[in-house]
């Protein structure tokens, strides 16, 4: 039977290192899906993971079992990402060479647009609207952002996301209509061509 969070956190407190890298790849995932739905960089992703896992292993040794663990984790991952967003400088200039979407096993790039087939029109449209989206996300103050991204691309509830954010769930709730209502309102001229 595996160990509980519980007991692995109680033998990691007494120095079990063991115990605490079963604690990491028992949550590393989640971790890691919050952060790359956040900032959307594979990069800036696992400088979040690191992050939040630093702060864990700092703290471990002052928690005190009030809350699920899951919950404490995710509440670090959440400020994290949000201390993140307000130090991290946009790039003003990308290069033609970026691939434009997040799939792997599509390799297009702003050069291959500028070729012009109607198959490469039709990718371009797409990653198109996609960029038009991660950029109206990346428009959005930081707690609204973290509120949409747990929900809509992480599929959170909003009791779970109240919880990891540490507020109230009407609070998230006022996060998300404000959230929605911006984005719809810098995507309105993308959706109507």
């Amino acid at each position: 039977m595996a160990p509980t969070d519980n007991d692995l956190i109680k033998r990691a407190q007494r120095g079990d290192m063991t115990a605490f890298e079963l604690l990491l790849y028992r949550y590393d995932r989640h971790v890691l899906n919050i952060a790359y739905s956040f900032r959307n960089n594979e990069d800036d992703a696992k400088d979040i993971y690191q992050e939040v896992f630093l702060r864990v292993y700092k703290g471990l040794k002052n928690f005190q079992f009030r809350s699920e663990f899951s919950t404490w984790l995710y509440r670090i991952a959440t400020n994290v990402c949000i201390t993140y967003q307000r130090q991290k400088k946009r790039h003003a200039h990308e290069s033609i060479d970026r691939q434009l979407t997040n799939n792997p096993d599509d390799s297009l790039t702003g050069a291959d647009i500028l070729e012009g087939d109607s198959i490469t029109d039709e990718k371009a449209m797409g990653a198109d609207i996609s960029d038009h989206i991660n950029e109206a996300l990346q428009q959005l103050p930081p707690q609204q952002k973290l509120a949409f991204t747990l929900k809509y691309f992480q599929e959170y509830k909003i009791r779970e996301i109240a919880e990891m954010m540490n507020c109230a769930e009407g609070t998230v709730k006022r996060y998300l209509f404000n959230a929605s209502s911006k984005m719809r309102e810098q995507l309105k001229p993308v959706l109507q061509r």
